[in-house]
């Protein structure tokens, strides 16, 4: 049996940068154990899982280790696949995950637009735990429905930080965001989640549900730009809608193949 198989760069401009996701298109689901090795054998940090079902498409995401319950760089490139090489002729995707709800696409010219639920984050304590994941302390901690959130001082803090991986590996959370206000951008961030199976995500759709939230309120505006300063780099653009987030970014294809299933 053979499985097409896409890889797009996400939340980028050009190939080699921003995401890296593979996207495997499903005319029916396939066993989750074989899902999963699939996302192991990929090695990227998801691959998203789809399958058409009446007027929508349901959507699942691996990282190598684990399902989770959002990804927003697979479901960009997902949903780039459907416009570009599989045929989706309207400028809406109504995707949907048994784990977050409905995900809409939409396209706009070059840029993709995700709407995602928010997530609001709560203050937490700056624990001993949290202390430990960094060589620079942060300002303040925050935590959201699967992720910490660490605020930082200045741009040049998150650039130039060592995370400690074994630290935010013993975290009970999916990740950890750390951010701080941008100099040429609203806000920058970077995004650890060893314990998922990811030491660094490149660019990181979901984390931007709790981003967003949190610096609209800070900065007082419901449109951000920012940039996820891993070594790829990724833009992305925002927009705070109280209880959803839209998501906004391009997508490059890097390649096209077939998995070859037993």
């Amino acid at each position: 049996m053979k499985q097409k198989i896409y890889q797009v760069d996400a939340f980028a401009g050009q190939v080699f940068s921003g995401n890296p996701a593979a996207v495997c298109p499903l005319n029916q689901w396939l066993p989750d154990d074989l899902m999963q090795k699939i996302a192991m054998e990929n090695n990227l940090a998801e691959t998203a899982f789809y399958v058409k079902q009446g007027d929508q498409y349901q959507i699942r995401w691996f990282t190598p280790a684990v399902e989770v319950d959002l990804c927003g760089h697979a479901t960009l490139a997902a949903a780039y696949v459907l416009f570009h090489h599989e045929n989706h002729n309207a400028d809406i995707i109504h995707f949907y995950s048994p784990r977050s709800g409905a995900l809409p696409v939409t396209r706009n010219g070059a840029f993709l637009t995700l709407n995602f639920p928010a997530d609001t984050p709560e203050p937490a304590a700056l624990s001993d735990e949290i202390t430990a994941c960094f060589d620079i302390k942060p300002r303040s901690a925050f935590k959201g429905k699967t992720d910490y959130l660490l605020v930082f001082d200045k741009e040049e803090d998150i650039k130039k930080i060592t995370p400690a991986f074994d630290a935010i590996a013993k975290l009970k959370a999916r990740g950890v965001i750390i951010t701080a206000k941008g100099d040429q951008v609203d806000f920058v961030s970077r995004f650890f989640a060893p314990q998922s199976g990811i030491p660094e995500d490149p660019v990181t759709g979901s984390a931007h549900t709790t981003l967003t939230p949190y610096w609209a309120k800070q900065l007082g505006k419901i449109e951000l730009t920012a940039m996820q300063l891993s070594p790829r780099k990724g833009y992305v653009q925002c927009r705070y809608l109280n209880d959803r987030v839209e998501i906004s970014g391009q997508g490059k294809l890097y390649l096209t193949g077939e998995i070859y299933l037993e």
